[in-house]
Parts: structure tokens; sequence; C-alpha cells
């Protein structure tokens, strides 16, 4: 296809993604409140006394909800659009072995979700309520401040649980290789530690409780990524050894 339909194709897929979100989002604005009360009765906000600031702010969370609501309901529908995105530059095989990635996608989204809220999110909040308790401050949480400070916390580490995916992918179309990833391990694992670091409160063992789940998690997506390469190392060969048959002949 010329570059101009290349950019078609993209722009449509993008269009169908944003159409995903608009309707996830209406479904998550009808379903925010039970979200919301679900939340509100588990640790850490049981029996917290939350506040609002503005008259925007129970506006503002219902937004927040039907957000992060439509994110989930989007996952697989955008990874299968990223697979209808490249399936004509595959051949049939990987066309078969990348589609099969499209449900985990949802499953690891999960699973990130799960870990950022009841490992990483309790770090964070016992830990700045431990220093503002410190320096005998009254605390006044805001509504808008709770759940901002949770989601901002919740949705780049569930998005980084899509790595081994996303690898696995990129391994399958033949962008990357696990030789190339282990190249790239220094920088990994910084950039892992650099986002521990980020979410986390600014302590070593939260830190660390963060950071080496991510970098194993890097580490597991290079084992992946080697099997998948594996896997197309073997196909090569016997499909040369294939041709080479019919050359013979």
């Amino acid at each position: 296809m010329p570059l101009l339909e290349h950019l078609g194709e993209l722009r449509k897929r993008i269009i169908y993604m944003l159409i995903i979100i608009v309707l996830g989002m209406i479904i998550g604005l009808v379903i925010a409140k039970p979200a919301y009360n679900f939340l509100m009765q588990q640790e850490p906000a049981n029996g917290l006394p939350l506040h609002a600031f503005s008259l925007w702010d129970g506006i503002g969370i219902y937004m927040k909800f039907a957000f992060v609501i439509a994110l989930i309901l989007a996952i697989p529908f955008a990874a299968y659009q990223l697979w209808a995105f490249v399936k004509p530059a595959l051949l049939v095989n990987e066309q078969r072995a990348t589609m099969k990635y499209i449900p985990f996608a949802l499953i690891m989204f999960l699973v990130g979700l799960a870990f950022s809220y009841f490992v990483v999110f309790p770090l964070a909040f016992h830990f700045t309520r431990s220093v503002a308790a410190n320096l005998n401050l009254e605390e006044t949480i805001g509504i808008t401040q709770y759940f901002s400070f949770m989601f901002n916390i919740l949705i780049p580490i569930s998005l980084l649980f899509e790595l081994p995916l996303v690898i696995m992918f990129l391994t399958a179309i033949r962008v990357l290789n696990p030789i190339r990833l282990r190249k790239m391990r220094r920088f990994a694992y910084f950039l892992m530690i650099f986002i521990g670091v980020l979410v986390t409160p600014p302590d070593f063992i939260s830190d660390v409780l963060v950071a080496i789940p991510l970098i194993l998690l890097y580490e597991f997506s290079v084992f992946l990524s080697g099997a998948v390469f594996k896997k197309q190392l073997e196909a090569d060969m016997k499909r040369e050894a294939e041709y080479n048959e019919e050359t013979v002949l």
C-alpha cells in the first residue's frame, strides 16, 4: 500500500478506538456510582472522611471513573485494531500467532491493576499520611485529590503490565528480537527503577517492592521474546529446506 493509504488505514483504526472509548465512557458513567461505592468500602478509603472543595468535584469523580472503565473496556479492542492494522504485512502463520495475544491484553491489564491497587497504592497512601502525622498536620483530604492520587498510580503500572504482550507482538512481526532486548537491558532496568521511584513514596523499601517486579516483568518479556524468536528461526529453516528441495527437483 502507498504511504497515504497506510495513513488512511491508521486513521480509520484510531477512529474505531475513539468510538469504543466514547461508548465505554457512557457505560462507565452508568456504573461509576457502584464502582465508587465499592472502592469507598475498601481500605484505605473505608471510614476515611473525604471532602469536596469545588462544585465540580462530584462531576470530576464521575468522569475519572468513566475514563478508567472505558480504558479497561477498550484495551482488548485497541489490541485487535493494532493487529488488524499490521495484519496485511504478516504471513498467515504470523497472523494466527499474533491474534492469540489479544485476549491476554485485558488479563495483563487487570493483573497490573490488582498489583498497583493492593500493593503500590497502600504503600504510597500510608507513607504520605505518616509524613503528615510527623509534621502534626491536620488532614483534610479532598475526594478529587484522593482518587487522582490513586489513578495516577494505578493507570501507569497497569499499562506497564502490557509490556510482555507488546514485546511478544513486536517480536512476532520481527520488529524486536531477544538479542536487541538484551542489549537494551541496562536502559530498561534504569527505566523500570525510575518508574518505581516515581510512583512510590521516597523510601528505599517501597521503591524496591515496585522496581523488582517491574524488572522481573522485563526479564519475563525477554524470555517470551526468545521463545517466539526461536519458533521463527525454526519456521524459517523449515521453509528454506522446503525451498531447496523444490529447487533440486
